[in-house]
């Protein structure tokens, strides 16, 4: 299994071959449309994002010590970030996650082409990833 590191580096790198922005949205879209579709009943009110402009729903599954996720947005934009970052965070465990710098997003150039509210969306994504890991590392260690 690859580094969380050695991931965000393909990333990197797979973008570095564009220069043009709307070749990197491409990109990012076709991500999104990789992304395997979430299960229906997990689309509930309490997997939904707060703060993001889009629809977008996140479920945590922990097993084995990692943390599995699913994701889904009714922006195809939005799809694509979630499967960038579940690249890097799914199947790893908590302290994998606590303790990542998650260097792709500004290497690549994402934190200046993404309007604000796709940028705090993102963000409060990031976060509440980071939340579960926490939580799921708090529950495994009483």
């Amino acid at each position: 299994m690859q580094t969380i590191n050695e991931i965000q580096q393909q990333i990197i790198d797979e973008f570095s071959i564009y220069d043009d922005w709307m070749d990197k949205y491409a990109l990012i879209i076709e991500e999104g449309n990789a992304l395997p579709p979430m299960d229906e009943k997990y689309k509930t009110p309490e997997n939904i994002i707060q703060g993001c402009q889009s629809r977008v729903w996140l479920h945590t599954d922990y097993s084995n010590g990692r943390l599995h996720f699913q994701a889904e947005s009714d922006a195809v934009i939005v799809k694509g970030l979630l499967a960038l970052v579940l690249r890097v965070f799914n199947d790893r465990t908590p302290d994998e996650i606590i303790n990542t710098d998650l260097r792709f997003m500004k290497e690549i150039g994402l934190t200046e082409h993404l309007s604000p509210t796709r940028s705090n969306g993102l963000l409060a994504v990031i976060k509440q990833i980071r939340f579960y890991a926490i939580a799921f590392k708090a529950k495994t260690n009483v």
